[in-house]
Order: C-alpha cells, then structure tokens, then sequence
C-alpha cells in the first residue's frame, strides 16, 4: 500500500451539496478499492491562474489516501470521465511528505509557515 494526495479542481457552478457530494463519491470509491482515507481538505472557492473551460475559479479539494498501485489508474480514468472536474492531479507520496503532512495535521511547526510580524 503506497500513500498518494490527490488534488481535484471541480467546477464552480456546483452548489455545497453537490460539491460534498463528489467528496463522498471519490472517498467512497477509494474505500471500495480496498483504499483508506488519510484526511481530506477542501479549500472551498478560489481563482484559477489562467481560465479552463472559460472558468476563472474552481473548488479545491484535497484527499489523502493509501492505496494499491493499481488502482490509481482506475481513478484516473473515473477523473477523467467526471464532467465536474476541471483538473486533477494525483502525487505518491514519499516517507518525508508523509511525515511532513502528519507534521502539519497536528500542528507542530515544519519550518514552512509565514512569520506574522506586527
């Protein structure tokens, strides 16, 4: 079982149902692979740097999961299928990003936050 962070971009015209409705549906999907769900983060609205589909925005969404090699190409080609997706883009993740995210989760510094200087 090898760790993976899967960033998905899904279209801006999804209301809040349906845009946590797709979160559940890629979460279900990994689970019924036989995949585990690490954390999930959603970054909600946010602008794009150049349009996609004459889009200036999309709904972030990030989710951490571990899973069999193979079953990474079935969930890109269920990617690739979904007409809400804008992008996606999914990233194996070595033992120092998956310390480094466990790090972060928790709320210990990593050395990568911006100074607050008053």
């Amino acid at each position: 079982m090898n760790q993976y962070e899967l960033m998905v971009i899904f279209t801006p015209v999804l209301s809040d149902d349906e845009f946590r409705a797709a979160q559940k549906k890629y979460e279900k999907f990994v689970e019924n692979a036989g995949g585990s769900l690490v954390a999930q983060t959603s970054w909600g609205l946010r602008s794009l740097a150049y349009p996609i589909q004459k889009k200036t925005t999309g709904l972030y969404w990030i989710m951490e999961f571990q899973s069999s090699p193979s079953f990474i190409e079935k969930l890109k080609i269920q990617l690739l299928r979904d007409e809400t997706v804008l992008r996606h883009l999914i990233t194996k993740l070595d033992k120092y990003a998956v310390q480094y995210n466990e790090k972060k989760r928790s709320g210990v510094e990593t050395g990568t936050e911006k100074s607050v200087e008053e």
